[in-house]
């Protein structure tokens, strides 16, 4: 199974991984990349129930506790650090390779403009590393690299994924093709939509060099990246779309 990326849409993620388990199917391994990459290290550390209970009682005040300003730096708002200590309290931290099934994260290297995946190492350095939304986190160095959200070069890592003889390859994608109004083309607006843009045609892009045999997709303008205190209707709606999807594919 591979998760996208795409904020708070990525809450989805839960709800369409219930609907595979609750319809018989078994998923073999995970990958995903930023909101997707936190989804997908829970879910392969066997912990997807506290997860989900956990996000459910996320609203704009603790997200604002979790925010700490970065006053110091140029190149971002936040750094990060606090958000992932409140996700080690609900899934501690564990080597990659130690998780339940097979996992991928993914993170886009800035220094030298390709993918870095993790399959090995701490989870959580790793998910730090695949959230860091330009701008806003603080990019993470490790080595030679500079890393930042693994959107940025491919927000629905199918390729990465491993696989065994069998399996099929499903895919919950969560910056589908979308329309927005330009009602205030200005800086700011145009930047935005620009980066919307490329993050529609690289998923695109993406899908049509790994096809999933299973493609369930959620608009990109569904959900704004901070409508986290929409979980449970962001979850109920990621069930609803891996359903379709299912229907879909299991139809004679």
């Amino acid at each position: 199974m591979v998760l996208g990326s795409g904020g708070a849409r990525g809450l989805a993620h839960i709800g369409a991984i219930e609907a595979l388990e609750e319809r018989g199917y078994t998923i073999t391994s995970i990958a995903g990349c930023s909101m997707g990459s936190i989804i997908a290290g829970m879910y392969a550390a066997g912990q997807l129930k506290e997860a989900k209970e956990w996000f459910l009682r996320v609203d704009k005040q603790l997200i604002l506790r979790m925010m700490d300003i970065n006053l110091l730096s140029s190149n971002s708002l936040v750094k990060g650090q606090r958000i992932i200590k409140e996700l080690e309290k609900v899934v501690p931290d564990r080597p990659i390779e130690e998780l339940d099934i097979p996992c991928s994260i993914v993170a886009s290297d800035m220094q030298n403009t390709e993918e870095v995946i993790f399959r090995f190492g701490s989870l959580f350095d790793a998910v730090r590393a695949s959230i860091s939304i330009p701008l806003f986190f603080e990019p993470v160095r490790m080595e030679e690299k500079l890393l930042i959200d693994g959107g940025i070069l491919n927000p629905l890592p199918l390729h990465v994924v491993q696989r065994m003889a069998g399996d099929i390859l499903v895919a919950m994608d969560i910056s589908g093709k979308d329309s927005k109004p330009m009602n205030r083309a200005n800086f700011i607006g145009i930047l935005d939509r620009m980066n919307d843009m490329q993050i529609q045609q690289n998923t695109i892009m993406e899908c049509q060099l790994t096809p999933p045999d299973v493609h369930a997709v959620m608009r990109q303008y569904a959900y704004n990246t901070f409508d986290f205190d929409k979980a449970e209707e962001i979850i109920a709606e990621g069930k609803r779309l891996m359903n379709e999807a299912l229907e879909h594919y299991e139809r004679p």
